[in-house]
């Protein structure tokens, strides 16, 4: 029987450029907007806010990123439960999880390592920002 295993895991730097380049995207869109990244078990792992960004944005963007850990983004995950009204009223009893557009899975190699969560704009706006932070995982 094997005792431990090995798993990837984002380092603190990762996370921290994909917040810088969410926030780059939502000054590039003219918006507004609060960034965080969790690692794989939903601990913040790195958070930015914009001068100006709505309060709200600051709970929301942490939850989009929780919620992104079960492997889809926030609004696919949302399309996919709509319709099961079990899977909605179960969903309410995650207090860190929502179904907001702005959430996306960090993904390396097949595994989740983490989550982004963008929020402060518009939904599309959120997706954008979340989505220019995940580019940061192709850069060499």
């Amino acid at each position: 029987m094997e005792k431990t295993y090995s798993k990837k895991a984002m380092t603190y730097e990762l996370a921290a450029k994909m917040v810088e380049a969410a926030i780059a995207r939502a000054q590039e869109l003219g918006c507004k907007q609060n960034a965080a990244v969790v690692d794989d078990g939903g601990n913040l792992k790195a958070f930015g806010r914009m001068d100006g960004a709505p309060l709200l944005g600051i709970e929301g963007c942490q939850r989009k990123a929780f919620t992104a850990l079960f492997g889809v983004g926030t609004k696919d995950f949302y399309n996919y439960i709509k319709d099961q009204q079990g899977l909605l009223i179960g969903l309410s009893h995650f207090s860190r999880a929502t179904v907001v557009g702005g959430g996306l899975p960090i993904t390396v190699d097949g595994e989740i390592i983490g989550g982004i969560g963008v929020g402060g704009g518009t939904e599309d706006q959120d997706i954008d920002c979340a989505q220019a932070g995940l580019k940061v995982l192709d850069e060499k």
